[in-house]
């Protein structure tokens, strides 16, 4: 199993689950059933952060849908191979250790940990493997040779290699556009040179310039292009025809399109499935660095609940556009409170949730939801129906009933990620408050106790009396 990985189902659990595990595959846009290269396992590939800022919410709902992925995966029992890359090369970070008297490895690697911090806090799984760019130089060397050796590259003297994209017949079938509307929008997304044969052809090798960081090659040094990096490192860690590739779906056209192409051309067999997840919107548009509209990731976890986030990205499906605004992670941070809630009730009665056999009803329909292309919103529909059900049983007074479900809330909402009765700094006195309230009311003092219940309301605290004791949510 994968470094990291979560928990399996249990064997008697999978044989409840759909026997088929269905994906949309852009490539074909729609859905299909998931066969991997080797039954039992499954090779995942996600096209990784450019580290010359900071990370955005956009990069974090990206981050957290292919790790509730990887997450499901195991939990179904795939043996479970992950690796992202780090794009520690590029323009931009190139700019920015030039206007900061830097260089692009202390800014690359400032970045990539400030990332990693972020997504640390998210709970979202270290890859099994992380490679950078400028490890995986020579790997990137020998696939843009075999495509000059095949003619499918070329050489612009003083500017460096391109690939032909007249010599790759699918160019376009993943981005499912023409190559004459290519053409046509060329200017939007492509490089106007007129030295290219073709306003479509990309720079797989880039002729060094002064100042900036490069590398020996047969074509002269440079440094290499964005695209073929994905290819190199995705062929040289999970091996041909590995099974799913995925990103943002801004990657599609050029990043993924490119990439396929040239590893494609080079005779490689590449992914089997491609798997895109929708944008983050603010205000009707996309939320980019470029456009100076985005919220840092950090801040975004600074003012809410990371296990909030989580399950606000969850309640939307990964295709989808999502805004993730203050309102939307506020609502979910509630949810998870409720969640964290139940949790005080049930060991209030006796419930230990972390132990017997939790609802396999709950589990299976759990699973059905996920099968259908990792259909989160439903799965969560199902963990919260659950949820209201186990409170019901507990205030019937019928124990027994709700701790299966109380178990099937805990291991669902691991599947997706999200750890619960994981308590903030203060909670532990909230928990004191609540115990001071009840002594004062058990020896009559009760202006005492509506005088502690009003201080809990105005932090937000609401406070629940039954015949079992007191407990506590925000």
């Amino acid at each position: 199993m994968g470094r990291g990985a979560a928990r399996a189902a249990p064997t008697d659990l999978i044989t409840t689950l759909r026997d088929v595990l269905r994906i949309f595959d852009t490539m074909v846009g729609r859905k299909v059933e998931f066969e991997p290269r080797i039954p039992g396992q499954a090779s995942m590939y996600l096209c990784g952060p450019t580290v010359y800022d900071v990370a955005h919410v956009g990069h974090g709902r990206t981050a957290v849908v292919f790790d509730t992925i990887r997450r499901y995966l195991v939990w179904r029992g795939y043996d479970v191979s992950f690796v992202t890359n780090v794009t520690d090369v590029e323009d931009k970070i190139i700019a920015r250790a030039a206007r900061e008297g830097s260089t692009e490895q202390a800014v690359a690697q400032a970045f990539t940990e400030a990332y990693w911090h972020e997504l640390d806090r998210l709970a979202v799984r270290r890859p099994d493997d992380m490679p950078t760019a400028t490890g995986f130089i020579d790997e990137m060397l020998v696939l843009v040779s075999e495509l000059v050796e095949r003619g499918v590259a070329y050489v612009i003297e003083g500017e460096g290699v391109y690939f032909a994209v007249d010599r790759y017949p699918g160019y376009g079938e993943l981005s499912h556009r023409r190559r004459d509307d290519l053409l046509d929008g060329a200017g939007a997304r492509v490089d106007i040179d007129e030295r290219k044969r073709s306003p479509l052809d990309f720079a797989l090798w880039k002729t060094a310039r002064q100042g900036e960081p490069s590398w020996p090659s047969p074509w002269g040094p440079g440094r290499p292009g964005w695209h073929i990096e994905c290819s190199a490192m995705s062929l040289a860690i999970l091996g041909e025809a590995f099974d799913l590739h995925g990103g943002g779906d801004d990657l599609v056209f050029p990043h993924h399109e490119n990439e396929r192409a040239q590893a494609e051309a080079a005779g490689h067999r590449f992914a089997r499935y491609w798997v895109h997840s929708g944008m983050v919107v603010t205000g009707g548009g996309k939320m980019a660095k470029s456009l100076g509209n985005f919220t840092a990731l950090g801040d975004a976890l600074d003012a809410h609940d990371p296990r909030g986030f989580r399950l606000a990205v969850a309640q939307s499906h990964y295709r989808s556009q999502q805004e993730l605004g203050a309102e939307v992670l506020a609502d979910a941070d509630q949810a998870v409170a409720r969640v964290d809630n139940l949790l005080r009730r049930a060991e209030s009665v006796g419930i230990e949730s972390e132990s017997g056999a939790p609802s396999s009803d709950v589990l299976s329909a759990f699973g059905d939801a996920m099968d259908d292309d990792f259909g989160t919103p439903r799965a969560v529909g199902v963990v919260f129906e659950a949820v209201r059900a186990a409170n019901q049983s507990i205030s019937d007074g019928e124990p027994n009933e709700a701790a299966p479900l109380v178990a099937a809330v805990r291991v669902a909402l691991g599947v997706l990620g999200i750890g619960l009765g994981q308590t903030v700094e203060r909670d532990d006195e909230i928990d004191a408050l609540v115990v001071e309230r009840t002594e004062a009311r058990t020896r009559g003092d009760y202006e005492a106790g509506d005088r502690i219940r009003d201080e809990l309301t105005s932090r937000g605290v609401v406070l629940e009396d039954s015949a079992t004791g007191t407990t506590w949510h925000r």
